[in-house]
């Protein structure tokens, strides 16, 4: 709905009315969609609530994207609905990366009418089996008096234990029935375990003895960034961040050792792999954080303990020596008053070995001068943005340089997609500068993810969301270009068409744009951007050949 639109209140009681109302008293106050026939009185009784903000977006994946975005920055959940077969289809990509990545999401999917169930009706499909893998909880509502009870119950089922996505389907036909809202709103969450005293003692005794104690930090520490600070200082104890979590500690900190992404350097893995002692907090140690379930090592020479907030995670990868179900934030609180004089340890050679995998090599100030050297890039990002600048990255070769070069010294400053879903940058940073209008928002593509859902620039345009994207543009999908080279020693369907006008097509959908060849053009592109009232996109001719911080599509290919 537009900022300066009037907002009036229909008159009637509908059910759509009564789980908005529902919505609303948690807490929750936008929802993203393509609006479908089939949730009329959903998407209308969400744009005229006074207290909730409707965001049409051009594709269903933009919005779950963004939904996911609001949520991963704010800690509530934000709403994704779409209409029946080929809107919830276009819906779950982004609702596949909430799972992935923890992220609370309430979806709405509008469904063939009631008597109409079960003929495969016009785009019928069934959405509560589809949905199911991909959420904590699928279900279909078969009466309109039971949507705002429902609705409640997936609020607390997606911000409970582990967070994420739950799908709720709805006939289109039981939306505009009748149907009152709960009088007591439900709790947003429920409470959250502490530490058990033993627990606490034990991890205490276990950290303080330990030669080389290690803490690995998930998405689930997001909110214990302070308390996480306290007990790595009070152990001596370095601290990994989990893949795409890198801003859950800060980078610029003596104890930080790097980044657990894909193609971490094997020099900033030593000391994980030399740790006697593995603390992980709010981490399920996905494949990549555990780099191929490898670390940390299973050879009866390292304890690991796990907390988390959700007892599934617990040793679900790997055996643990303690297991606690606990907060992280209180958790962490209190293994860091527990009793005990742990030992100094000094992580200077493991910290400056980070340090160096951030720097560029040498070579990049004199690389060709028609295609920027990626590295070059982020150079040019460090010295042009603010710290506290919020990073929405996509999927692609191009951001591990990004992981590599730029420092998260700032508390919720990166928003990327564990699941590695191309097209979330784009929509991710809209979502967050419309949940964030304060902070300064940059989203930063491959060419390949900014054309799937570039188009997501309009919907900032519309909804005043000032965002910068950078877009590495290289005519590849990048990292399956590079798989190829390894691999079979020759390209497939990974070229794109170009160098491409990316700036004229932003400024087609409204936007501002920029292409650039050199650091300079950037550096003053970016310094303009940044203060813009509009968005931006900064298109940046980068060189094919440099395909990743290690390598080059050459060497690759007659490697074969």
């Amino acid at each position: 709905m537009a900022p300066d639109a009037q907002r009036t209140r229909p008159p009637t009681d509908t059910a759509a009315q009564a789980a908005v109302e529902v919505l609303a008293a948690a807490g929750i106050r936008r929802c993203y969609t393509v609006p479908g026939e089939s949730f009329l009185e959903l998407a209308d009784a969400i744009d005229h609530h006074p207290e909730m903000t409707l965001v049409s977006t051009r594709h269903e994946g933009g919005a779950a994207f963004m939904a996911e975005a609001d949520a991963k920055l704010t800690g509530v959940p934000a709403i994704a609905a779409a209409t029946r077969g080929p809107g919830a289809a276009n819906l779950a990509v982004g609702v596949h990366t909430a799972m992935q990545d923890s992220t609370p999401m309430i979806v709405f999917l509008g469904q063939a009418e009631t008597d109409q169930l079960g003929r495969e009706a016009f785009q019928e499909v069934d959405l509560t089996a589809f949905y199911a893998p991909i959420t904590k909880w699928s279900t279909t509502v078969h009466r309109a008096d039971r949507l705002p009870e429902i609705t409640a119950r997936a609020i607390r089922i997606a911000t409970t234990g582990r967070p994420g996505p739950v799908a709720i389907a709805v006939p289109g036909d039981l939306f505009g029935e009748r149907a009152v809202a709960p009088s007591v709103p439900p709790p947003l969450a429920a409470p959250r375990p502490p530490l058990e005293v033993t627990d606490r003692d034990r991890l205490a005794t276990w950290l303080t003895r330990a030669v080389r104690p290690v803490i690995i930090a998930g998405g689930g520490a997001r909110d214990a960034r302070e308390e996480l600070v306290r007990v790595a200082e009070r152990y001596s104890a370095g601290v990994y961040a989990a893949w795409r979590r890198q801003d859950v500690f800060p980078n610029d900190h003596p104890l930080y050792l790097g980044h657990l992404g894909l193609g971490a350097p094997s020099a900033i893995l030593g000391a994980l792999a030399d740790a006697d002692a593995v603390l992980v907090v709010g981490c399920r140690m996905s494949e990549t954080t555990t780099q191929g379930y490898r670390l940390p090592e299973s050879d009866g020479r390292t304890r690991v303990a796990q907390i988390d907030i959700d007892p599934a995670q617990v040793g679900a990868t790997r055996p643990v020596w303690l297991g606690a179900v606990a907060d992280a934030r209180k958790a962490l609180s209190a293994l860091s008053r527990a009793p005990g004089h742990p030992p100094y340890r000094d992580w200077t050679a493991a910290r400056r070995l980070w340090v160096e995998s951030t720097e560029p090599p040498g070579e990049v100030e004199s690389h060709r001068e028609d295609r920027m050297h990626p590295w070059s890039v982020i150079a040019g990002m460090r010295q042009a943005l603010p710290e506290d600048s919020l990073i929405t990255n996509d999927a692609g070769n191009f951001a591990s340089f990004l992981h590599r070069g730029w420092w998260f010294r700032h508390p919720r400053t990166q928003l990327a997609p564990t699941s590695g879903a191309m097209g979330y940058a784009v929509p991710a940073a809209v979502a967050a500068k419309i949940a964030a209008p304060e902070r300064t928002v940059v989203a930063v593509a491959g060419d390949g993810g900014a054309l799937m859902t570039g188009q997501e620039l309009e919907t900032a345009v519309r909804m005043r969301a000032a965002v910068t994207v950078v877009v590495f543009q290289n005519g590849l999908y990048g990292t399956i270009a590079m798989h190829q080279a390894r691999e079979l020693g020759r390209l497939a369907g990974t070229r794109i068409s170009g160098p491409l006008d990316l700036a004229g097509y932003a400024r087609s959908l409204g936007a501002r744009g920029a292409t650039v060849h050199t650091r300079e053009e950037l550096e003053k592109v970016l310094a303009e951007a940044i203060t813009a009232d509009l968005p931006t996109l900064v298109d940046v001719r980068t060189d094919p050949e440099v395909i990743s911080p290690t390598a080059t599509m050459s060497d690759l290919l007659g490697s074969q």
